[in-house]
């Protein structure tokens, strides 16, 4: 298995360079960037992104009719016209700009190599959602049969981040939902993980409604599984009576507040402090 995994690896880390190499003897070899009908090109059917921002892709049009194509796409010769390989948002914001033609460079390929280009593409390129990157990691994990420490290694991305993204794949589908409209962050969606639909929801609508942090949800969420606790294991609140040493502390005139098991005392100024301090001297 380990020669396997091995094999598979090498074959990973050369795709890494083949649209670089395209890229790079796009200088040299001219006569190898074809002018193509933008009509005559189809999607790779692999991409895993499948949401685009609407303003960055009109932005991005713009500029490709004011300026020009400054990068060719890179595409793959079908029996009934091409496949796009890398540079989708660049084809998307072309036929926004209404142009006819775009240019290409081409490349030899297969099914398998398209779907791994279009994983690496966007994962290099950090265009994905915390979703969509979810399900590209997961992707080449099954393709190359790796481990996390594997993958880690090959895309240079810490194991923690990868394991902790493909995590996101166990919220629910609504949480996910949120996570790719951006009405949470991926650290938010990292901390719901574990909970039920039902706490998941509640917590999302909280957050959207109360703009609450991270920090805020970790909060929240161990409230919540501390009323979750099986009576014998809940601690134990001892209550006392403090309000003899409440009073006290209001008759020397510092504002106090108490709970059930402690007292907390406020101070206005510097010499506020200094005059508590000064009753423990002697």
């Amino acid at each position: 298995m380990k020669s396997k995994k091995s094999a598979l690896g090498r074959g990973l880390d050369a795709l890494f360079g083949e649209i670089d190499q395209a890229y790079d003897n796009e200088g040299s070899q001219q006569d190898s960037i074809l002018e193509l009908s933008l009509k005559d090109i189809r999607p790779n059917p692999f991409q895993p992104r499948k949401t685009f921002d609407e303003e960055s892709l009109l932005e991005l049009a713009e500029s490709i009719k004011n300026d020009g194509l400054l990068q060719p796409i890179v595409v793959s010769e079908d029996i009934d016209g091409y496949i796009l390989i890398a540079g989708e948002r660049r084809f998307r914001a072309s036929k926004l700009a209404k142009l006819k033609t775009i240019r290409a460079i081409t490349i030899s390929t297969n099914e398998a190599k398209m779907r791994q280009f279009a994983l690496l593409e966007n994962i290099q390129r950090e265009d994905l959602n915390a979703i969509e990157l979810a399900y590209a990691y997961s992707e080449l994990l099954k393709l190359h049969e790796l481990t996390h420490e594997e993958l880690s290694t090959m895309i240079h991305k810490s194991r923690t981040n990868i394991t902790n993204t493909i995590r996101l794949l166990q919220l629910s589908g609504n949480t996910q939902k949120a996570l790719i409209e951006k009405k949470i962050s991926a650290g938010h969606g990292k901390v719901l993980v574990g909970l039920n639909d039902k706490q998941q929801q509640v917590i999302v609508n909280s957050i959207v409604g109360q703009k609450l942090s991270v920090r805020d949800v970790e909060l929240m969420i161990k409230t919540i599984k501390d009323e979750n606790l099986p009576a014998h294991k809940k601690p134990t609140v001892v209550s006392y009576d403090l309000s003899e040493i409440k009073e006290r502390f209001d008759s020397l005139g510092f504002s106090t507040k108490s709970s059930s098991n402690k007292i907390t005392v406020e101070f206005n100024n510097e010499n506020q402090i200094k005059e508590f301090l000064s009753f423990f001297e002697n």
